[in-house]
């Protein structure tokens, strides 16, 4: 706080403003407004678009985008394991992840993410994507080499990694309705501890 003595042209050497005896009505408090909903997603159930239709995966809901197939791997108790959208020649893997309330992973889930694929023997790179940093990899398979495209969002208390395959792994402009599958993908972490 900054004080300072005003000199009024009164007489004496304290003057009082006579304001000062009235009493003073308190400050409203300042209004506490609630974060904006981001531009496009991932979204937090709590900050999902209404109106929209999505396929309910249970802690996924992936928006229904025209051309775009959702196939659906389930363990033997039936929950689901692995969700891979495909349109076309492109196809984008996304799962969700618990993650800690204070922080993200995706850095720490990147970093194991390029070592392993270094350590079979992949080319990786680092790029920058809208998201954030993205790492693009060649890896070889049994039919020859095939390119991936990981990318990582951290939410309140989750994160999603998607892998795009096929041209969408090499230019992100040709990914079409799958990023668009991405952007108004919808998590629903749960509150319980996981």
């Amino acid at each position: 706080m900054i004080f300072s003595r005003r000199r009024a042209a009164r007489s004496g050497r304290h003057s009082r403003d006579e304001r000062s005896n009235r009493p003073q009505a308190e400050a409203p408090a300042p209004e506490v407004a609630e974060p904006a909903p981001p531009a496009f997603g991932p979204y937090d159930i709590s900050q999902a678009p209404k109106g929209v239709q999505r396929l309910d995966l249970g802690s996924l809901h992936i928006p229904a985008v025209p051309d775009v197939e959702v196939r659906v791997q389930a363990n033997p108790d039936g929950l689901v394991q692995q969700v891979v959208l495909v349109h076309r020649d492109s196809a984008l893997q996304v799962g969700a992840f618990a993650a800690p309330r204070s922080e993200g992973i995706w850095d720490e889930v990147r970093d194991e993410i390029r070592a392993s694929l270094i350590k079979e023997g992949a080319l990786v790179e680092e790029v920058q994507g809208p998201y954030g940093i993205e790492l693009r990899a060649r890896v070889r398979t049994p039919d020859g080499g095939t390119d991936l495209r990981f990318v990582g969002v951290d939410g309140p208390r989750w994160m999603v990694r998607g892998v795009y395959q096929g041209p969408a792994a090499v230019d992100p402009g040709r990914a079409g309705p799958l990023a668009a599958c991405l952007e108004g993908l919808v998590v629903d972490r749960g509150s319980e501890a996981k």
